[in-house]
């Protein structure tokens, strides 16, 4: 296939690129680095040195053979959209180019505009460059489970069946976002089922679960390979800061009760599920909504994991609770259904205490470079 990344620097985007192009395909990435600019602005680098996408590009070429093609442009922009979709003439577009930090978006005005203009835009050039670039080419969204929030129902796969007054139909799973990022990502979903319907696009939306994990088959090929691993309160998820607690020394602060259950999968199976979805498109007029997670956790369940495998290492870990500075049920029922992609051949990795050991070890190899004031909430629910 020929591919096109957006947000090929980010987190998820970067070993995509690597794993597409490791299998044969032709890779191109796209970026603006908003990412990056908005982690120097917060005093929120990540813990890793990450060469830039073209330095990264160079050194995949150098220990593996593969080529990455790499374009730095703003796809909020529609010129540059409409460039970089031409002139790549995809068969497969994943688009993960979006401000993808909740509490960023909750910081303030400018925050909250900068991402709402950014994730917006650029779906919405996406859909009309493909339309007048690419109309056959398959879109992979990257969604996210924290578009769903809590409902005191069982989560559907994007899709539910009702039964109103004698009568049947068939609808999005009802949406309830808990910051402004995911809400953003809700109108993405509105966007996308609209011009699916009006326009015959062929869309895949993956409703992605909080990712853990640094290492992959091209990551571990050198150094400079490995994904953006932010532990601080802007990028961090909740597993990345408390390995980093536990390697600092830092009381694993959790948020309120600690009773609030998501989706979470390992970053191997990321690579999978958005693999899948590409061999497997959706055809001319569909939407397919996948819910991409392996198991749930609740913030207490990951504390204790990560405590007692730290403490195996003599890390001497704690858990402390701290007022929850967001806004959001902290106790709640939550079943998710995601069976569609286990069905289309995902082998799970699951978040055994190997692979929780795994990740302490390459954070102790780097805990000079922990930061510790990153960590704490500077970010408040108002």
């Amino acid at each position: 296939m020929k591919v096109l990344i957006l947000g090929g620097d980010g987190y998820l985007g970067w070993p995509t690129a690597m794993d597409f192009a490791a299998a044969g395909h032709d890779v191109t990435v796209a970026d603006n680095y908003m990412r990056r600019i908005i982690a120097e602005e917060t005093d929120s680098e990540a813990l890793l040195p990450t060469p830039t996408l073209t330095q990264r590009a160079a050194k995949f070429k150098e220990v593996s053979g593969h080529d990455i093609h790499v374009r730095i442009g703003d796809l909020a922009d529609p010129e540059v959209m409409m460039s970089v979709v031409a002139e790549a003439a995809p068969d497969t577009i994943i688009h993960y180019a979006e401000q993808p930090s909740a509490p960023y978006s909750m910081r303030g005005f400018k925050e909250a505009r900068s991402t709402f203009k950014n994730n917006l835009d650029v779906t919405f050039n996406l859909i009309w460059a493909m339309i007048e670039h690419a109309p056959k080419a398959h879109m992979v969204k990257l969604g996210t489970m924290g578009e769903y929030g809590t409902p005191n129902i069982d989560i559907e796969e994007g899709w539910i069946d009702i039964e109103h007054k004698g009568r049947t139909g068939k609808f999005l799973f009802p949406r309830a976002a808990g910051s402004l990022y995911h809400t953003t990502k809700v109108l993405d979903t509105d966007l996308l089922w609209f011009y699916v319907r009006i326009y015959g696009l062929k869309v895949t939306d993956l409703m992605q679960g909080p990712v853990y994990g640094l290492s992959t088959d091209q990551a571990d090929l050198d150094p400079a390979l490995v994904p953006n691993f932010h532990y601080d309160d802007i990028f961090g998820t909740v597993v990345n800061r408390f390995l980093v607690q536990a390697v600092a020394g830092i009381p694993l602060t959790v948020y309120g009760g600690g009773g609030q259950t998501r989706g979470y999968l390992n970053l191997r199976d990321t690579l999978q599920c958005v693999m899948l979805a590409a061999q497997n498109p959706a055809g001319e007029g569909e939407l397919k909504i996948f819910n991409q997670l392996t198991e749930t956790f609740s913030v207490n369940q990951i504390a204790d994991k990560v405590q007692s495998v730290g403490n195996q290492k003599g890390l001497n870990v704690e858990v402390k609770s701290i007022p929850n500075p967001r806004k959001e049920m902290e106790e709640h029922y939550y079943n998710p259904t995601h069976s569609g992609l286990i069905e289309m051949g995902l082998k799970p990795h699951y978040m055994t205490d190997d692979v929780v050991s795994d990740m302490l070890d390459r954070i102790i190899d780097a805990k000079d470079r922990i930061i510790e004031n990153r960590i704490m909430p500077r970010v408040k629910w108002k």
